[in-house]
Parts: structure tokens; C-alpha cells; sequence
């Protein structure tokens, strides 16, 4: 990179990230070199692990110094004033004039990025007085344009706001305008979409999109998702492993993949054009195991399907949900300004017959997870209508029989890691729940049980010692899947189970659940979001907005002839 280059901003040349672990170095990034043009969008796409996040990570000079080193490369900028600098080399003082004005970052959680006793507008403020040292009404009057730039709406409310009065999106576009409000030549974006619904999603791309127009930034996007970077990036660089096993333009490595870990990449998204038995995984590739004749076998045919839903419907059904209605608020409370009543299910009936998958999706805030709770009574509010689980009212049930209730219907969440005991070793874990409900099975019974189970999710004996925090997402998922099958479930709710996880580790996941179902004969409710997804997972489809059933029917048939507007927003929406 020489300043006769003028078409280049930044440049990685045999650059290396080391940091130290218990099990002793771990080779972050090792040795990878790009180039990153004026004006571009590049997308840095790879699993969790694989480095990318370690790259941006270190082009803003935030990795942690204690245990991580820069031990080779340079990493060459040039700054608005034309000079070239190498980030490798520059000290602390340096970067903080260069972080914010120069390059920033926006992170994928923006709660842990954003403080949450500080009003959204007054942490902008800040940063412009920080970095642009005008007086504190013109940085108001800055952030507000900020606001209505990244199509906030009420930019003076959002301004007064708290962090946790805004969704996901909103402040996902705060963070945009915070990152921006100091005019940076490059956005540095680190999985932004990754926490939020499909529609959200691809609403904060169009926007950075059309960000980037009109300020001409230049964009590095960060994400685990080849057809998110699609949708944003001119080129792209594939990480595994620390190391770039693939790099391009988008069109070009996605029409035409080399390797075979941006194959597999390419593959485990759930397509929705057809219907596959079990999605292709990343290993599947590298291992040589995906042929022709394997990808043409694994399609499932529309008579296939049309034969499992006719014979699933002969049965009686499982769960049969009447009338259902959830409402929140409402009730009078000394001291306490009354709220108004917010019904958040209205009316829903449905039926779920044995040895089905029920899709039920929709965007945060639509009611599906309410609905699902209240059909288990995991909530303590007015729920009126009936739900009729084996023919018996399940908001009628005794004591007893809840406890055999509980036993027949188990659910797994979306937050794996919240959803373990980070005290606990995982092993303990699910023996918590066999001591529950089978109080005099003997222990050593019992751990065997627990090995079983361990093995039957694609663990190992060893991880029953294992803490979740030793544990990827994909397996703390596998640890709630197995905990949940301890008691010999009939019927699983899965609440977003994979949206927390990479597209890779979903397929897994995803495959793992179609395999137990088969296995064990078990009943689903799968939530999610994302209607791929569901659709991969689904026999039958509900569509949920504001509380309602807007659309149902057979999954296949709801993606190729949507009748609601909503629906086909959300197969819109789907990264390709």
C-alpha cells in the first residue's frame, strides 16, 4: 500500500493475532492479507472461532493486551488526512484519536454496548463532544439529524430514551448513529443483524446500504452468514480456522465456491425453494461426504410430503388449542399508575397431531412465545379459552396431574446459556431433572441414564464434568435438548431453539431434532422467526402478528402461494 494508491483504505498484510488459553496458544488469526477499497462494502464471513471477529477486533486496536498479542503483519490505514499509518504499530494515544472519528464499531448485542442508565441521545452527545469539540446544543441538534437519518422515528423521544425502552432494531439504529455522528471513513459492523427477526434484519441492511451512498463510507460487515453478506458486500473474505480459505466478489464465490468450507457454508442455510430431509453441514463438505447423487436423494417430493401429512392427520390430535386468549396489565396497584389491558394472544385455536412438527412464526412480539407458556402454565395471567393436551384441560389439571403434565411436555429456549445453571457441571444438570420426577431410581442408574442421554445428542461421556461456559452455543443447545428428553417426553416446544447459534451450528441442531423425532416419536411445536427455518422443520405452518393467527396451513404451500402481506414480508426477507 503506497499513497500513490489512493483506491485503497486499508490493507492486512501477513497479519497474526495470538492469545493464550488454558489449553495454551491459540492461533486467532494467523497470517491473513486483504485489501480493502475506498467506498467498498467487504464481508469477513466465518463460524464462531474463526477469527473474523478477532480481525475487526484488532483494526480498532481493542484486543485485550493481557493475554493477546499482535505477533506479525501489518495492518496499513490511510487516515482522511492522507497519511499512511500501520494500526500494528501505533500506541494507545493514537488509536483514541483514530477510534470514532476515523474507524468505528457497531456490535451485535447493542444492550451490552449501550449504557443502560444513560439516555440514548445523551451518549451520542457525548462521543461528538469527545471528538468534534462544538457546544453541547449543536451536538444535540447533531444527534437528532443523526436520528432521523437512520429513520428513527420520533428522533426527540428516542433521544430521551433508555436503552431498554427501545426493540432490537431501534437500537441496533442507534448504535448506527452513534458510530457514524463523528464522520469515520469506515464502519467496522460485527454481526448487527444476528439478534435480530429476518424483517428487522433486513431493514438495517437497506439502511446501511443506503448509508453508504449517501456518505460514501467505506464498510467491513462481519457475520457467520454467507446470504447476509450477499445482500450487503461487493467482495468477501472466507475465514476458517484464523486463515482465508476463499476470497472475492460476492456474485462470483457465491455462483462458483472453490472450497468446501464456503460450500458447506453455502449449503446449511435451509433452502426455501425445495424440501431436504437433513441440511447439508460444513463437515459434511470438508470430510468429501456430499455427492451428486446424495444432493439429488435428499430432496423430499411434494407426494412424500402429501402422503406424511395425510397419514398424520388420521390420528387423533395431541394438543388441541381452543380460543386461547393471553392478556397482560391492567389490574390496579397501590401506588402504581394503572396500565392498560394488552391482550397479547387473541383467539388462537389450532391442533397438533402425535409425530408432527406445528411451525409457528413470527416477528418478536407477535405472541408466539406467550402462546407457547401459556399452553405449558409457565405464566401467571388471564388466559381464557382451553387447551386440551391428551383430551384433558390443561388449565384444569390437579396437582398430580401437572406432574405428569410436565413429564409428557418439555421445552427448550432460545438462551442456552441461560437456560444452564453456569454453577453446575452439565451432567448434574440433567440428573436435577431424573431426581425430580423418578425419585427412587439409584444414583448410579440414574448417571447412566445421563450418559445415555449425552451420547443420543452427539456428546461426549467426558462433558457430563464439563461447566456451560466450557461448552460452544451449539453444544450448551445439545445439553438443553438433552435435558429436556430426561423424562421421556411425547411432546417438545422448541422456542427459537437455533437463533443463537451460527447457520452452521443450526444445521446441526436442526438436524439433530429431526433425527430424535423420528427416533422417539416425538410431537413439535417449532417458534421461530425466521420462516426458513420453520419451513425446513414443519409438516404444518401458523403465521402469528399481534397476537393473532393471520395464516395456517401445510408449510410447502404457505411459502409457494402466501395470501397474507405479512407472510410474504417474512419469505422476503430471508437471506437467499
Amino acid at each position: 500500500m503506497t499513497k500513490n494508491d489512493p483506491q485503497t483504505i486499508l490493507q492486512l498484510t501477513d497479519f497474526k493475532t495470538y492469545f493464550e488459553s488454558d489449553g495454551g496458544v491459540v492461533r486467532a488469526v494467523d497470517g491473513i492479507s486483504f485489501d480493502v477499497k475506498t467506498g467498498q462494502t467487504l464481508g469477513i464471513v466465518g463460524e464462531s472461532g474463526s477469527g473474523k471477529t478477532v480481525t475487526g477486533l484488532s483494526i480498532m486496536g481493542l484486543v485485550d493486551p493481557s493475554n493477546t498479542q499482535i505477533v506479525g503483519g501489518t495492518i496499513h490505514y490511510r487516515m482522511a488526512d492522507g497519511q499512511l499509518v500501520d494500526l500494528v504499530k501505533s500506541a494507545a494515544k493514537d488509536f483514541r484519536k483514530i477510534r470514532g472519528k476515523e474507524i468505528a464499531i457497531i456490535f451485535q448485542e447493542p444492550m451490552s454496548s449501550l449504557n443502560p442508565v444513560m439516555r440514548c441521545g445523551e451518549q451520542i452527545t457525548e462521543m461528538i463532544l469527545l471528538h468534534k469539540g462544538i457546544d453541547k446544543k449543536s451536538a444535540r441538534q447533531e444527534v437528532l439529524g443523526w436520528f432521523e437519518r437512520v429513520k428513527l422515528p420520533t428522533p426527540e423521544r428516542i433521544f430521551d430514551a433508555y436503552p431498554h425502552q427501545l426493540s432490537g432494531g431501534q437500537k441496533q439504529r442507534v448504535m448506527i448513529a452513534m458510530a457514524l455522528s463523528c464522520d469515520p471513513q469506515i464502519l467496522i459492523a460485527d454481526e448487527p443483524t444476528t439478534a435480530l427477526d429476518v424483517t428487522v434484519q433486513q431493514s438495517i441492511l437497506n439502511l446501511m446500504k443506503e448509508l453508504q451512498e449517501s456518505l460514501g463510507i467505506t464498510i467491513i460487515f462481519i457475520s457467520h452468514d454467507l446470504g447476509v453478506i450477499r445482500q450487503i458486500a461487493d467482495d468477501v473474505v472466507v475465514m476458517q480456522n484464523g486463515l482465508i480459505v476463499e476470497q472475492g466478489a460476492v456474485e462470483a464465490v457465491f455462483k462458483n465456491p472453490q472450497h468446501p468450507y464456503t460450500k458447506g457454508l453455502l449449503a446449511c442455510r435451509p433452502p426455501l425453494g425445495r424440501r431436504l430431509r437433513r441440511l447439508p453441514t460444513v463437515a459434511d463438505f470438508l470430510n468429501g461426504d456430499v455427492t451428486e447423487d446424495g444432493l439429488k436423494n435428499n430432496i423430499l417430493s411434494e407426494n412424500e410430503m402429501k402422503t406424511r401429512l395425510s397419514n398424520l392427520s388420521q390420528k387423533e390430535p395431541l394438543l388441541k388449542v381452543e380460543n386461547l386468549g393471553v392478556s397482560f396489565g391492567g389490574q390496579k396497584r397501590l401506588f402504581r399508575k394503572n396500565h392498560e389491558t394488552v391482550e397479547a394472544v387473541k383467539n388462537v385455536s389450532f391442533e397438533v397431531y402425535p409425530g408432527e412438527t406445528l411451525g409457528l412464526v413470527g416477528e418478536s412480539g407477535c405472541g408466539k412465545t406467550t402462546l407457547s407458556r401459556a399452553i405449558l402454565r409457565l405464566i401467571d395471567t388471564e388466559v381464557t379459552g382451553g387447551a386440551y393436551y391428551g383430551g384433558k384441560d390443561v388449565f384444569g389439571l390437579s396437582s398430580r396431574e401437572m406432574q405428569t403434565y410436565r413429564k409428557g411436555v418439555q421445552i427448550i429456549f432460545q438462551d442456552h446459556y441461560a437456560s444452564l445453571n453456569p454453577r453446575k457441571m452439565v451432567g448434574s444438570a440433567i440428573m436435577e431433572v431424573l431426581k425430580l420426577h423418578q425419585e427412587k431410581t439409584a444414583e448410579k442408574v440414574m448417571k447412566e441414564k445421563v450418559m445415555n442421554l449425552l451420547e443420543m445428542v452427539g456428546m461426549e461421556s467426558f462433558h457430563f464434568s464439563r461447566y456451560p461456559h466450557e461448552l460452544s452455543g451449539g453444544q450448551r443447545q445439545r445439553i438443553c435438548i438433552a435435558r429436556a428428553l430426561a423424562v421421556k417426553p411425547e411432546f417438545i416446544i422448541c422456542d427459537e431453539p437455533v437463533s443463537a447459534l451460527d447457520v452452521s451450528v443450526q444445521a446441526q441442531v436442526l438436524n439433530l431434532l429431526k433425527d430424535l423425532q423420528e427416533k422417539l416419536g416425538l410431537t413439535y411445536i417449532f417458534i421461530s422467526h425466521d420462516l426458513s427455518v420453520v419451513k425446513f422443520m414443519s409438516d404444518r405452518m401458523l403465521v402469528m402478528q399481534s397476537g393473532q393467527i393471520v395464516e395456517s396451513g401445510p408449510s410447502d404451500e404457505i411459502y409457494a402461494n402466501p395470501k397474507e402481506q405479512y407472510t410474504r414480508a417474512l419469505i422476503a426477507a430471508v437471506p437467499e
